[in-house]
C-alpha cells in the first residue's frame, strides 16, 4: 500500500499542495550617507542663542534590487539655527536590505513603506542622538514616527492628485 499523504493537503484532503508562505527577512542595515556640520563652532557651543530653530525632515524611499530583495532608506535631515546662523546640520541616509519572498503585490508596498522603516527607525534614532551629542550639543532625541499614518497620508494625497488629473 502506498502512502500518498505527502501530496495531500492534510486539512482538506484535496491533493493540492498548500501555497508557500510569505517570508519577510532583514538582510542588512547600513549607513548609506552621513554628514554632520557645525560651521560656527565653538561659538555655537555656548548656548542656543537668540531665536533657536530646529527643522527636521524625514522621507522614505524603496527600490527593487533583485527578484525578492529591496533596499529601503530613510532620508533624515535636521537643521538647527538661530539668529546668528547655523548651529548644526545633520544629514543621514540610513538603509536596509529586505527580502520579501512569496509576498502578494498588494502587500509589498505597505510593507516597504511602513514595516521596513519602522524596523530601521530605532537605529537611525540612536545614530542621530549620538552624533549630536558627539558634536558637543544636547542629544537630539527623536520622537517615534508613525510610518503607517504617514503612508496613509501620502496615499490619500496621491489618490487626490490622480482624481484631480482625471477630472481635468
Amino acid at each position: 500500500m502506498s502512502d500518498d499523504n505527502d501530496t495531500k493537503d492534510s486539512e482538506n484532503g484535496t491533493g493540492a499542495v498548500p501555497p508557500e508562505q510569505a517570508q519577510f527577512n532583514v538582510l542588512a542595515q547600513f549607513i548609506k550617507d552621513l554628514s554632520f556640520e557645525s560651521p560656527n563652532t565653538p561659538a555655537s557651543l555656548r548656548g542656543p542663542g537668540d531665536d533657536p530653530n530646529l527643522q527636521v525632515n524625514v522621507t522614505v524611499a524603496a527600490d527593487k534590487l533583485e527578484d525578492d530583495v529591496y533596499e529601503v532608506v530613510i532620508n533624515f535631515d535636521a537643521d538647527a539655527s538661530n539668529k546668528a546662523g547655523a548651529i548644526y546640520k545633520l544629514e543621514l541616509v540610513y538603509g536596509g536590505l529586505f527580502r520579501l519572498h512569496n509576498m502578494p503585490d498588494h502587500i509589498k508596498h505597505p510593507v516597504l513603506f511602513v514595516n521596513c522603516p519602522t524596523l530601521l527607525f530605532p537605529f537611525l534614532r540612536r545614530i542621530v542622538a549620538d552624533l549630536t551629542r558627539e558634536g558637543g550639543f544636547p542629544p537630539l532625541m527623536l520622537d517615534p514616527i508613525d510610518f503607517a499614518s504617514l503612508y496613509k497620508q501620502n496615499l490619500d494625497k496621491a489618490n487626490a492628485k490622480k482624481k484631480v488629473e482625471a477630472d481635468s
